[in-house]
Formats: C-alpha cells, structure tokens, sequence
C-alpha cells in the first residue's frame, strides 16, 4: 500500500495546474486537452448553469479571467465533464451547454461567426455544427453550436434571431448557410403560412 495522501481537488490546485501547463507551452492557443488523459481525481463542487455563470461552491465565480482558464481545460468524455490538466483530472457539474453564444454575425460568403460567453470565435461550418433541439414538452427551440471537441455552446435568443434573419427553405427546412453548409433549424411544414 501506497503512502502518498489522497487529498480532495480544489478549484485553486485545478487553475494553479492549469497556470503552469500554460506557462509551459508559452502560447495563447488553447492548451492540447485532447492530449492529457490525467487520472480522475474525484468531483469537485464547479458548476456551470444554462445561462453561462460559473459557480463554486454555491457562489458565482466573479473573475472572468479565471473561468476563461477552467473553460480553456474543460474537457467531455462520455458525456461527462471534466476540468484536465497534465497531472488531474476533476468531474465539474454543467446544467446544459457549457458556454452561450452571445453574438453572432454573418461574415462574407455567409459564414456565421458566433462569440461565447468565454471569448472563444466560432465559424458555423462542417466543423462546427450548428444544431437545434426541441423541449419535448413545450417544443421550444434551444439552439446550438459546436465550440470544439464535443463542447458546444447554447445561442442565446437575441443571436438566435439575428441568424434566423439570414434564414431561407431548403430541401423541407427552414434553416441558415454557414460555411458552404445548409443546417436545418425547423421543418417548413411547420412553420404558419408555408
């Protein structure tokens, strides 16, 4: 048997790693999670709520700066999410999506570029899909984009609207181009006075 202590996660030892792992690489990209396999240390108390705060232990995280490091390490395996740096791996709660899309405009050619809640860019395209699900008791839409590496983020209305705008049928959808790509938001049966 092993002497080495176990000792729980905590919030500061996830962003002191993740600091380091950054300093190590010395650049601004986003650190290579996909690269890490860490063992899982146990959950701590993060949680991500559908609108996008981050919270621990009950209270909101209040420094922007440091929910951009735990969102630069997050990571989802089978469906779970996990923060990862080199050397841990810790299990984190997310309500819905882990980010929001707060904006989006539409570039040249028709490519919509979305900007999250943690200021990542997003470009709407093959790779990064553009997909709606629909509340199955009320039918609301909740609308999504793909950030990165099975991570998407929740469009909020406003820039949900605001892509809708730029919307057109095709093939029995009503939907919007990005990137050379057609994503179908709603059948046009559906849709009063199609």
């Amino acid at each position: 048997m092993s002497d080495k202590k176990i000792t729980s996660p905590s919030a500061e030892s996830i962003a002191a790693s993740a600091r380091a792992a950054q300093d190590q690489s010395r650049s601004r990209s986003a650190p290579p999670v996909h690269l890490w396999n860490p063992p899982f240390i146990g959950d701590i108390d993060i949680r991500i709520a559908r609108d996008g705060r981050w919270f621990h232990e009950g209270g909101p995280i209040n420094r922007p700066a440091l929910v951009r490091l735990f969102a630069s390490i997050l990571k989802i395996e089978d469906g779970r999410y996990f923060l990862v740096t080199p050397v841990e791996k810790v299990g984190i709660t997310v309500e819905d999506a882990p980010f929001v899309a707060v904006d989006v405009e539409v570039g040249e050619g028709q490519v919509l570029r979305f900007e999250t809640n943690v200021g990542d860019t997003v470009l709407a395209g093959p790779e990064n899909p553009i997909r709606v699900a629909r509340d199955a008791e009320t039918g609301e839409p909740s609308p999504y984009v793909m950030v990165r590496a099975g991570l998407e983020a929740l469009i909020d209305r406003k820039s949900f609207y605001r892509m809708v705008e730029f919307g057109e049928h095709h093939d029995g959808w009503f939907g919007i181009w990005s990137g050379g790509q057609f994503f179908g938001l709603i059948p046009s049966a559906e849709l009063t006075g199609v």
